[in-house]
C-alpha cells in the first residue's frame, strides 16, 4: 500500500532546451569535452552562430579541475579560428565573407565596424571582443582592413582570454552552487544568455 503522505512522482518530460543542456553536460564530462569546446570556439570565430561560452561553462561545471585549461583551450581555438575569419575577409570576402555577413543580417553593423578601424585600429578588437558582438564580424572586418597580423593576434588573444577566463572564474568560484543555480533558474539563465546574443546583434546594427 502506498504511503498516503508521499509526494506524487513528477513524470513530466523536460523541455527541449533542458534536454539539450543535459546532453551538453554529459558531453562536458566526457573525454572529448575539450575537443568539442575547441571546435565550437574555432568555428564561432569565423562563421558558426553559437558562442562557446555555454560549452565552456558546462565543462567548468562538470569537471571543475579543468576550468582553467578549458578557458585556455577556448581562447587558443578562438584566436586560431579568428585567423580563418581574417583570411575570409582578406581573400574571400566577395564569396564567403559577404555570405556570412548577409546570413546574420550584419551589413549595417559591418560597415560601421570597418569605419571604426580608421579611428581605433587594433584597439577596436579589444574594445568589442569582450562584448556579445559576434566575433566573426571582428575577424572578417580585420581581414578586409588588412590589419597588421601581429596586432590582430595579440588583440584577439587579450580580448578572448579576458572573456573566457572570466566565465571560467565565475563558474569555478561558485563551484557546485553554480550547478544548483543552473538547475533552479535554468529558464531564466537561458533567456538571459539568449538576450545577450540578441543585444550583441542589436549593438552591431545601431552602435
Amino acid at each position: 500500500m502506498a504511503d498516503s503522505n508521499s509526494k506524487p512522482r513528477d513524470t513530466r518530460r523536460p523541455g527541449a532546451i533542458r534536454r539539450l543542456f543535459e546532453r551538453v553536460m554529459v558531453l562536458a564530462a566526457g573525454r572529448n569535452a575539450l575537443w568539442a569546446l575547441a571546435i565550437v570556439s574555432f568555428t564561432e570565430a569565423s562563421f558558426f552562430p553559437v558562442p562557446p561560452d555555454p560549452v565552456l561553462a558546462a565543462i567548468a561545471l562538470a569537471q571543475r579541475h579543468k576550468a582553467w585549461i578549458a578557458a585556455l583551450v577556448c581562447t587558443l581555438a578562438s584566436v586560431v579560428g579568428g585567423l580563418l575569419g581574417y583570411a575570409i575577409g582578406a581573400f574571400l570576402y566577395e564569396t564567403v565573407g559577404r555570405w556570412v555577413i548577409s546570413v546574420y543580417h550584419l551589413e549595417e553593423g559591418f560597415a560601421a565596424f570597418q569605419r571604426g578601424f580608421d579611428e581605433w585600429g587594433g584597439w577596436i578588437i579589444v574594445a568589442k571582443g569582450v562584448t556579445p558582438i559576434p566575433f566573426k564580424l571582428v575577424t572578417i572586418a580585420s581581414g578586409i582592413a588588412r590589419l597588421d597580423l601581429t596586432t590582430f593576434v595579440v588583440a584577439s588573444a587579450i580580448t578572448r582570454a579576458g572573456r573566457f577566463f572570466v566565465v571560467a572564474a565565475v563558474v569555478y568560484a561558485f563551484g557546485p552552487q553554480a550547478r544548483v543555480i543552473m538547475d533552479r533558474y535554468f529558464t531564466a539563465v537561458m533567456i538571459g544568455g539568449t538576450a545577450l546574443v540578441i543585444l550583441g546583434f542589436v549593438a552591431v546594427i545601431y552602435l
